[in-house]
């Protein structure tokens, strides 16, 4: 499996964006996915996940702005509304299967005026 993060991009405190993961090869080993975040000098951290079953999970800083979805087309994505300065980061997406991890190659998101 193989994963291809898109859609960051400079929007201003409060704006939306949406984030996309597409996902190539073998859907039915996953698990379950996630998005994760690093901001410069921070390690990275868990933002949200979802699990084969539709079952979501969020950090308590992203609670009630970020949802986290994902199609039957392969495709996974993390609506973000409300955003806030310190949201900027370079964000990753995630997939797990029983015995494996794999991640995205990172999408610089920047919220600043």
């Amino acid at each position: 499996v193989q994963l291809q993060a898109y859609g960051g991009g400079l929007v201003q405190p409060g704006g939306s964006l949406r984030l996309s993961c597409a996902v190539f090869g073998s859907i039915f080993s996953i698990n379950g996915m996630g998005w994760y975040r690093q901001a410069p000098g921070r390690l990275r951290e868990f933002i949200a996940s979802i699990t084969r079953s539709g079952t979501t999970s969020y950090a308590d800083s992203v609670k009630g702005r970020f949802t986290i979805s994902r199609d039957a087309l392969n495709t996974m994505s993390l609506q973000m509304n409300s955003l806030k300065p310190e949201d900027t980061a370079v964000y990753y997406c995630n997939a797990a299967g029983t015995r494996w991890n794999t991640w995205g190659q990172g999408t610089q998101v920047t919220v600043s005026s």
